[in-house]
């Protein structure tokens, strides 16, 4: 929103997801209250093992957050009502729970 804000004059570029400040793409991913809360659980449930099935887990999940973060930013643009943050760390980590397993099963057994 800070980049549609310089083209066009009176745009709201407040972030939608805290309503705190200006959305720049730092803020929306990383300084955000919404999205901190939502990388604060993930990291609390992919745990600390960094093996290297460990590493594609925390790689995984980073990947995940940025996209579930950016969809609840659009879904909220376009005027959808917003999700509360522990739905969408729930769907976030089901998610990337489903994408393991699947990976799990067509490896036989390996992530």
């Amino acid at each position: 929103m800070d980049m549609i804000m310089k083209w066009s004059q009176g745009v709201d570029a407040a972030s939608v997801l805290c309503k705190s400040a200006i959305e720049t793409r730092n803020h929306l991913f990383f300084e955000c209250s919404y999205a901190s809360q939502l990388w604060e659980y993930l990291v609390k449930v992919t745990g600390g093992s960094l093996d290297r099935k460990g590493m594609f887990c925390i790689r995984y999940a980073f990947q995940a957050a940025i996209y579930a973060i950016w969809r609840e930013r659009n879904r909220i643009r376009h005027g959808e009502k917003p999700l509360s943050i522990s739905i969408l760390q729930k769907l976030t980590e089901k998610g990337i729970r489903n994408k393991l397993s699947l990976m799990s099963t067509r490896k036989g057994g390996s992530a």
